[in-house]
């Protein structure tokens, strides 16, 4: 990973992140921390220095010019050295020091070219120092171990050529070493603490992200379960009150007693859906079906939705053979109550007329199954908009409470939904 051109990051809000702020951060560190400013880039498309970058740079190259001085004086102390070369030393050095703005666009490229101008300059040795630093900073460790390597196999060959007049040839050498090793591994310190800072911005960017994502799911699943409760409840209760005023309007020679009857019902079914919708919102409002509204359905209310359903006109048979019907866990029971609800609320719509037979059987250990069949209709049955969709909120319902659901046409023309639930 480069640290002037480091993998592309989450951009920080500007609202998040002060100007100023951004202004004592390296420009390669601030470009990766917001990628999408224009500003901070130039003409080369390189990142602009920041206030840190100049202050540093101008450090670096007056360290550069004040270690260049020392080897120039030390240049003058060779006695063997002609004044030609003492004078191209010290040009050469000058040369370097002001190569050293350079270091951020061409980090590479300085620090091999301050191989073989070290090798000859003692002048230059300030400049070879940054240019070796900047290379461990913005490079992976492969180019210095390579560059640095090159420079620290000519270390002996320069001083056995231009021995230090102060000091011996083999403290030259181990003291040049040191210091080389020094520097980069200060180099390599500063560019793991940029990728470490580039990484933990990342991350936490990327658990914002996450946050955001799970927030979104769980209100789309919220969503999809209270459309399926809607589409359970809503749609039994809707059918019923269809029915009755259907019969109210077809037979309106019907007796005073039967008309009350079916006025009734349509009234008790009208306020069920009430409550019902009631329920759903509380269910909105505090995000927990079990902790909202009226108590949810079991497999105790399943006699009551059968003589609901007798008393709207239905032919239902009722065989419920579960052992120790008690003992049903609530979600499991709740979950057959809307199997059956939502069968006979599509044999009501698809099949009128014919005789519907709910069945259920179970034990604990070995589960609990719900069948809801129909035969053929006595007549043509004109096609209803958007059947399917309550057969495939029964199946996501089955499948999250750990079982599965079965549904189909048969060979005779009837229709079944078959639905088996764990029961520990």
């Amino acid at each position: 990973m480069r640290a002037d051109n480091p993998p592309a990051v989450l951009a920080i809000p500007a609202a998040q992140e002060p100007p100023w702020r951004r202004w004592l951060l390296p420009s390669a560190v601030a470009a990766a921390l917001d990628p999408d400013q224009p500003h901070r880039t130039g003409p080369s498309g390189r990142p602009r220095r920041t206030v840190r970058d100049w202050i540093v740079d101008f450090t670096v190259f007056v360290a550069a010019v004040l270690i260049g001085m020392a080897g120039a004086d030390s240049v003058s102390k060779e006695p063997d050295i002609p004044g030609a070369l003492a004078v191209v030393d010290q040009w050469i050095g000058a040369f370097a020091c002001a190569a050293v703005w350079l270091r951020r666009r061409w980090p590479v490229g300085l620090a091999v070219a301050m191989v073989p101008v070290c090798f000859l300059s003692n002048t230059a040795g300030g400049a070879g120092l940054v240019a070796f630093f900047t290379l461990a900073v913005h490079r992976p460790f492969r180019y210095s171990a390579l560059i640095g390597g090159i420079s620290f196999v000519l270390t002996p060959l320069f001083f056995w050529w231009r021995p230090d007049p102060d000091l011996p040839y083999l403290a030259s050498v181990v003291l040049t070493v040191l210091l080389g090793a020094a520097i980069t591994g200060w180099g390599m310190f500063v560019r793991a603490k940029r990728q470490l800072m580039l990484s933990l911005r990342d991350r936490a960017r990327r658990a914002e992200t996450e946050a955001v994502l799970r927030v979104e799911q769980a209100q789309r699943l919220a969503r999809e379960a209270i459309a399926r409760e809607m589409h359970d409840v809503l749609a039994h209760r809707l059918t019923l009150l269809s029915v009755h005023a259907g019969a109210l309007e077809f037979r309106s020679d019907a007796p005073h007693e039967e008309v009350a009857r079916a006025a009734g019902v349509i009234r008790e079914s009208a306020h069920e859906a009430l409550q019902d919708l009631r329920e759903i919102i509380g269910v909105l409002r505090a995000g927990d079906p079990d902790d909202a509204g009226r108590p949810q359905p079991t497999l105790a209310a399943l006699d009551t939705l059968v003589s609901e359903s007798r008393e709207a006109g239905m032919k239902v048979v009722l065989d419920n053979n579960v052992t120790e019907p008690a003992a049903v866990p609530a979600s499991v029971g709740r979950t057959v109550y809307r199997i059956a609800q939502e069968g006979l609320t599509n044999a009501r719509k698809h099949a009128p007329g014919a005789e519907v037979t709910v069945s259920a059987a179970g034990a604990p250990g070995e589960g609990l199954t719900i069948t809801v069949r129909n035969p053929a209709p006595p007549g043509d049955v004109p096609p209803v908009p958007g059947s399917g969709q309550g057969l495939i909120g029964l199946t996501e319902r089955a499948t999250l409470a750990g079982g599965r659901l079965e549904h189909g046409a048969e060979e005779d023309g009837g229709f079944q939904v078959r639905a088996w639930l764990p029961w520990d």
